[in-house]
């Protein structure tokens, strides 16, 4: 039962951080160096 708790916890933490990088992607904010794409002198993806 504790594995399966701790597993949730785990999957639902990995969903907020993914849900977090695509919001932050969308919004042209690099993932790789979190600043504006506009600042990074092309270095962003």
């Amino acid at each position: 039962m504790g594995t399966l708790i701790t597993g949730s916890v785990l999957a639902g933490i990995v969903v907020l951080v993914i849900r977090s990088m695509v919001r932050a992607k969308k919004a042209g904010k690099s993932l790789q160096c979190g600043c504006d794409c506009k600042s990074c002198n092309r270095h962003c993806g």
